[in-house]
């Protein structure tokens, strides 16, 4: 999995389109201008754990609490402080910070498109090659669990779906990948179709 996933990014991304954002399902409606949006830079990781038996995606559940994507199901990050040199710092002190996941499991492997969420975040996802042997610690405060997929799910295009659902009056569309009650959707499954993108223009599949 390591080889094949590191040829895929080392590169950059070969299926670049630039920023991605909520707005690309919703090009029609236009909820807000992005430009007139405030943006605050965000980083997460995207961390893929390197299992003998199978490469599977680490998923986190925020809770119901907080004030921004209450209880969505996201990858571990959040905010680049004043002190973080780059988003791969920002996405590995917040990946600790959320889920005690230390840095010396990780290794980077590259990164995906920019992702621009509604609610003003410009977020860097950072993939990660995690290495097996890890004990998690959550912050209860900001996380109500963590979780594993198995990346063939998520690479299976026949998982993706397309629903609707209606946010401050107006009708959006977004991904969802649903697995065994978890609800993976929104900017979450919007940046795993963006990882599928990558690995099958380096195999040649699209």
């Amino acid at each position: 999995m390591q080889n094949w996933l590191e040829q895929a990014l080392k590169s950059g991304n070969p299926a670049a389109r630039g920023m991605r954002s909520d707005y690309d399902l919703n090009l029609e409606e236009k909820i807000r201008d992005l430009k007139d949006t405030p943006v605050r830079d965000a980083a997460v990781l995207v961390p893929i754990i390197d299992h003998p038996t199978g490469p599977t995606l680490l998923l986190t559940k925020r809770t119901d609490h907080l004030s921004k994507h209450p209880g969505q199901v996201s990858f571990p990050g959040g905010g680049v402080d004043p002190g973080d040199k780059d988003a791969v710092a920002t996405a590995l002190r917040e990946t600790d910070e959320e889920i005690g996941l230390d840095a010396s499991y990780i290794k980077v492997a590259g990164r995906l498109d920019g992702y621009r969420t509604g609610t003003g975040f410009e977020i860097v996802p950072v993939v990660g090659l995690v290495k097996p042997g890890f004990t998690l610690t959550l912050q209860e405060s900001e996380v109500a669990a963590a979780f594993e997929v198995p990346l063939s799910f998520l690479l299976d295009r026949a998982n993706h779906r397309q629903e609707t659902g209606v946010w401050q009056g107006v009708t959006r569309h977004y991904y969802a990948m649903p697995y065994e009650g978890w609800r993976i959707w929104g900017a979450t499954a919007a940046m795993i179709v963006n990882l599928c993108d990558v690995l099958d223009a380096v195999r040649g599949d699209r």
